[in-house]
């Protein structure tokens, strides 16, 4: 019996342990051309995560690609515990391949605890997941204009499914506000009882169509030829349990592009409103001189 693409993805964000604080995480190619950087960010927090008391989650966490991943070799992940004190504990991750670094991240955990409440709504005014085409849909709809070394991977089955509430054209992009609603959801139920492993699923889920934000309101997408796009950082809050049971709403903007960086923003709402999580994000934007 052939493994779903949910159990494939959860097999890969786990991380083996290969030396003390010291683990290894497989590679996956996307068609992206490179490591997809919500990869390298899931498995550095499960990485952290093997090495934190088990009465604490993952609060935040911040991190920096510093060279394009490669997806034909392994990952090394090497943790430093800064600090583990009686509610919080900090680890610094340096994710590498060849012995360079390509991505940092320094990740907090937090003991539970009860305390003040409050959150954003969830924005109302977002046509619902029901009758969207998913973004794998519309990707096959068009793979005869996407590069043939590309195309296979680019239409592969996926683990996530993504439908963006008012999509645009891949190609020929009007200019719009800087504002993208997409819903998504895991393809099947992740029956993993690791809390970290479902934090890791979501934030792989969350670099997915951000960086894409900043180009609405000057008519650009990852398609269009002559644009460079690619995450310089990425940001991550739980503010609540994770929970990946049915439709997540993604509700992204992007308030600022200045110096060939786009500067993005989204919200994590479960299926019943809950906000659990905030994601913030600067992207490298950068137009072919020729």
């Amino acid at each position: 019996m052939s493994s779903s693409p949910l159990d494939n993805l959860l097999k890969l964000l786990k991380v083996t342990p290969v030396e003390s604080d010291v683990f290894v995480g497989h590679a996956q190619d996307l068609g992206f051309g490179q490591l997809f950087g919500g990869h390298v960010l899931a498995q550095s927090l499960m990485a952290a995560a093997q090495t934190i008391e088990s009465d604490r989650l993952c609060h935040s966490l911040h991190g920096y690609f510093l060279r394009l991943g490669r997806t034909n070799e392994p990952i090394h992940y090497e943790v430093d515990r800064v600090r583990s004190g009686q509610s919080f504990s900090t680890r610094l991750v340096v994710a590498k391949q060849g012995g360079v670094a390509i991505f940092s991240m320094s990740a907090s955990f937090q003991r539970l605890e009860p305390g003040f409440s409050h959150q954003d709504s969830m924005p109302q005014n977002v046509k619902g997941p029901d009758g969207l085409l998913s973004e794998l849909e519309r990707v096959r709809s068009v793979k005869e204009k996407i590069p043939e070394k590309a195309r296979d991977a680019l239409t592969a089955d996926r683990a996530i499914e993504i439908r963006v509430a008012d999509p645009v054209d891949y190609f020929s992009p009007e200019q719009r506000p800087a504002i993208k609603n997409s819903w998504f959801r895991t393809l099947g139920s992740v029956q993993d009882p690791d809390p970290y492993l479902h934090q890791a699923v979501l934030a792989y889920a969350s670099d997915f169509g951000l960086a894409s934000t900043a180009g609405m309101p000057h008519g650009f997408t990852f398609f269009k030829p002559g644009i460079q796009i690619a995450s310089l950082d990425h940001s991550l809050w739980f503010h609540r349990a994770v929970d990946l049971d049915g439709w997540m709403l993604y509700a992204k903007d992007s308030p600022s592009a200045a110096g060939a960086r786009g500067f993005n923003r989204g919200q994590i709402f479960s299926h019943d409103g809950q906000l659990m999580a905030s994601v913030a994000q600067e992207s490298l934007i950068r137009v072919a001189k020729k």
